[in-house]
């Protein structure tokens, strides 16, 4: 799978960039004992680092922050997951279980703080393209009932027929992951002022976390 970025958003952003991580073979669980072991050491782990007044303050976060002023959405109201998650661990709370691939590459998220957009691959058509929206597309994100109506101007990804995402924080229903997921794309969501090593380190621990609790050996296909 290739991610391509349309001239005119590159003009505008030069330094906008995101990773892809293609996984096939996963097999996917609603539950998992061990993962959800994981799940505590890693919250453990978030909290000992961090706490929720600094947090704010963290530059990968603060990067993303600029970013949604800057395209016209409040990071206060609307957050990246990865910050939305690690928040949540901070106040207390126990993380979402899902299934086992989301919740493996949420916790891939925390720990590396990058938002992480994943797709059925398989219910994708074509390579991916990220531009502006055009006024009034629309798009069903997860858990939403009703279409969101954009105002033109956010940045989305696209495949060859439908939009999958708007960039970085919302992806759409109709793409996924669930139990009967067998192959799946990870998109490692970078923005101005988020270094490409960042993006590495999370591709890295994406793939690290995902295969721990998703992928046999035999017959996977990681790259």
């Amino acid at each position: 799978m290739m991610l391509r970025i349309d001239s005119e958003l590159g003009a505008r952003f030069p330094e906008l960039s995101a990773l892809l991580l293609d996984i096939d073979g996963v097999n996917i669980h609603k539950k998992d004992a061990e993962l959800e072991k994981f799940k505590e050491e890693i919250a453990t782990q978030t909290r000992n680092e961090s706490d929720i007044e600094s947090v704010k303050d963290e530059p990968i976060f603060r990067a993303y922050r600029d970013f949604f002023w800057t395209i016209g959405i409040d990071p206060t109201k609307t957050r990246p997951a990865s910050e939305a998650l690690t928040r949540r661990v901070l106040a207390g709370k126990k993380l979402p279980t899902i299934n086992t691939l989301v919740d493996a590459y949420n916790l891939a998220s925390i720990k590396s703080k990058i938002a992480i957009a994943t797709f059925d691959k398989d219910k994708l058509e074509g390579e991916l393209f990220m531009r502006f929206a055009k006024p009034d597309e629309q798009i069903v994100g997860i858990g939403m009932e009703k279409p969101l109506v954009l105002k033109g101007g956010e940045i989305v990804l696209f495949d060859s027929v439908k939009l999958v995402a708007v960039y970085p924080y919302r992806d759409a229903d109709n793409t996924k992951v669930t139990e009967k997921t067998k192959n799946v794309t990870l998109v490692l969501c970078g923005v101005p002022g988020i270094q490409k090593d960042a993006l590495e380190v999370a591709l890295d621990t994406a793939r690290e976390f995902v295969t721990r609790f998703c992928v046999t050996k035999t017959g996977s296909n990681i790259g």
